[in-house]
């Protein structure tokens, strides 16, 4: 190890993930920033995961294994790790995903260079907006998270002051939307950030992941971690309101379409489609609609405020139409 650079804490939490674990701890552990430790984090994985982390541990000093007794979360996982963690700076790492051999090296110096409270990279396959390296002031962080660029609205592919980490928990009791409010909670504590485009993550968007499964009240908590985003940013960040309204707008848009596509039944879909469409009813704005991404899109989140019903009617036969011609 490098003594003379502070220690990483890099938190990975484990679930299913057992055909991609062994490739994204290998990109870990080959990082040229050499003074890091590895948490997995085993959130009660019924696969083989937990057993690959081990064998990392057996053959790393750097790596270790924490196991949860129950499946609580990605939230409750990366809280684990975070209290377990002993470095100066903290980042996490998605376990099917992995990462450039200099993710970390890059994202200290950035992070170094601008006397920054977090510093943020770049990722292969997420199209967003990114742009040329800067630094940002915390309005202005914030401003970039609720427009979703140039750096992205998950923990991963930064690097955090681990003290600011820890004074900012992930909220555990909401399982989906997550990400977005444990970011803005943390990045209303900064004094600055900063950014490079460099793509040093590299995500996965893997079929059958969570977030491509139907509509269930762990699902559901997304729509509580918008309304405390939305309506907070409405008193205390108003040049950044519109587009969270749009972030929530467009997040209840896609849970709905896939709750449609993956076949949910009637019975058990539509008390969940009603309450997406409360959750756009109060987030819902003609400024917030405008910054949609397409007609399409804009004409979905319509007819979803106007009805829960015909969007289900209409949003079935979309997905039949599109299976035929597949």
């Amino acid at each position: 190890m490098d003594g003379r650079k502070p220690l990483i804490s890099v938190i990975v939490p484990v679930y299913k993930s057992e055909d991609y674990l062994e490739a994204c701890l290998r990109s870990l552990a080959e990082q040229t920033y050499a003074n890091l430790e590895v948490i997995t984090v085993d959130d009660a994985s019924p696969d083989g995961s937990v057993r690959i982390c081990q064998d990392f541990a057996a053959r790393d000093k750097r790596f270790q294994v924490l196991r949860l007794p129950e499946n609580r979360g990605p939230s409750a996982a990366r809280n684990a790790g975070i209290r377990r963690a002993g470095g100066r700076y903290v980042s996490f790492v998605d376990s099917d995903d992995r990462v450039m051999p200099d993710m970390l090296e890059k994202l200290y110096a950035c992070l170094k260079e601008n006397r920054a409270d977090f510093a943020a990279c770049g990722a292969e396959g997420l199209r967003i907006a990114d742009g040329p390296a800067r630094s940002f002031s915390r309005e202005e962080a914030i401003l970039a998270l609720a427009k979703g660029s140039p750096f992205n609205l998950v923990p991963w592919g930064k690097l955090y002051d681990a003290e600011l980490v820890k004074k900012n928990l992930f909220p555990e009791d909401i399982f989906y939307s997550e990400d977005l409010l444990f970011l803005y909670r943390l990045l209303e504590k900064t004094n600055r950030g900063a950014y490079i485009p460099d793509r040093l993550y590299v995500y996965n968007c893997r079929e059958g992941s969570q977030v491509q499964s139907g509509l269930n009240p762990r699902k559901c908590t997304a729509l509580r971690a918008h309304d405390m985003v939305c309506l907070d940013a409405a008193v205390n960040h108003p040049e950044a309101a519109e587009d969270f309204r749009q972030l929530a707008l467009e997040a209840d848009r896609c849970m709905a379409m896939i709750a449609v596509k993956n076949g949910c039944g009637g019975e058990r879909l539509f008390p969940y489609l009603k309450q997406v469409q409360a959750n756009i009813r109060r987030h819902f704005t003609w400024k917030a609609l405008g910054r949609s991404s397409g007609k399409k899109n804009a004409a979905s989140i319509l007819l979803l405020y106007a009805s829960a019903a015909a969007f289900w009617a209409a949003a079935a036969l979309y997905t039949r139409l599109r299976r035929k011609e597949g």
